[in-house]
């Protein structure tokens, strides 16, 4: 069996939150089950809101959960060249060409498909003018006209999609900097990526990266879309419902090992076991009984679980770890 490779990808925009600390869970211990790899990339290509401290607290909050990596960390903005070299590649293979069109353009062709009931789309009229590049050009994908992309979902089972619903879509933008899905289809093969399993928000995105993979000829990974995390009133999940970043669960004296197991169990059973050691989660999480359903976020059984682990607790251990929360408190004296 090919070595099972994982990634997670977080953008330094904000504190890592419990959605993106689920899918950080899942990718490592499947990642350790199978005795894998389990790599870490920063995403920081929106350069007006990504931030190092956001970096930082993202790393300080992986090392707290336990979620060590494989190999050094991964900076998109340090990779730019490497992109654009896949890019051109795929401009020399003839899978992709320079468009000349400005946004309004495009955009006037999506409302003119929009008034006749089609799908507002970029309807390629670049793709045969044999342009190339210049001031406000930027580069797209030549997709295949006909057929469908067809993957299996280890979440969702299987998903067709027709190639007549995505347009050539832009790979490198007319600034010179690669679009998302070139970047992350880089990524993942450079860094040998075997399964992607992330939020479900990224299933649109599925295809359009599969159709990347193909251009180029590099194998496909396994990919699985897990459900966001909902309220109790099933609404999206908001601090409202009592949920905070994974950084505020530290410093309220969570154990890390509780938030683990809970998360966890939002979107993935093994029969009806509810609480699990650490080394029971690598040895039962195979990728398999993920929900597709979305789960809900309940703070009281958050609660209920940091009980449990306490209650397990060494008397000793659980003092040097409630030890700083006493002096905090003006109570150590």
């Amino acid at each position: 069996m090919t070595q099972v490779v994982t990634r997670f990808a977080p953008s330094p925009t904000g504190h890592l939150h419990i959605g993106g600390a689920r899918t950080a869970i899942f990718c490592w211990l499947l990642a350790r089950h199978f005795n894998g790899r389990f790599h870490l990339r920063i995403e920081d290509t929106d350069l007006l809101r990504s931030k190092q401290e956001y970096t930082d607290s993202i790393l300080a909050s992986m090392r707290w959960l336990g979620l060590d990596w494989d190999g050094e960390l991964t900076y998109q903005t340090q990779r730019t060249d490497i992109y654009n070299a896949y890019v051109d590649r795929l401009l020399e293979t003839g899978h992709a060409y320079w468009c000349s069109c400005t946004p309004e353009a495009v955009e006037a062709m999506r409302e003119e498909a929009r008034a006749k009931g089609l799908k507002p789309r970029y309807n390629g009229c670049c793709r045969n003018r044999d342009l190339g590049p210049g001031e406000g050009h930027c580069v797209r994908l030549k997709a295949p006209l006909s057929g469908k992309v067809v993957f299996d979902d280890l979440v969702k089972g299987k998903i067709a999609v027709d190639v007549s619903e995505l347009d050539d879509m832009v790979i490198r933008r007319a600034d010179g900097m690669p679009t998302y899905n070139m970047a992350v289809v880089v990524d993942d093969h450079d860094m040998g990526i075997t399964h992607v399993i992330r939020g479900d928000d990224h299933v649109s995105n599925t295809p359009r990266q599969i159709l990347i993979y193909e251009a180029l000829g590099l194998p496909v990974p396994r990919f699985g879309h897990v459900p966001m995390i909902l309220g109790p009133d099933r609404q999206k999940l908001s601090k409202r419902h009592g949920a905070r970043a994974v950084i505020e669960y530290q410093q309220d004296g969570l154990l890390p090992q509780a938030l683990v197991n809970y998360l966890v169990r939002l979107g993935w059973s093994h029969g009806n076991q509810e609480l699990f050691t650490p080394a029971e989660l690598v040895e039962f999480f195979d990728g398999g009984n993920l929900n597709p359903a979305a789960a809900a976020f309940d703070p009281a059984k958050l609660e209920w679980c940091n009980a449990h682990f306490m209650r397990e607790m060494p008397l000793a251990d659980l003092a040097a770890l409630t030890a700083p929360f006493v002096e905090q408190a003006g109570l150590g004296k």
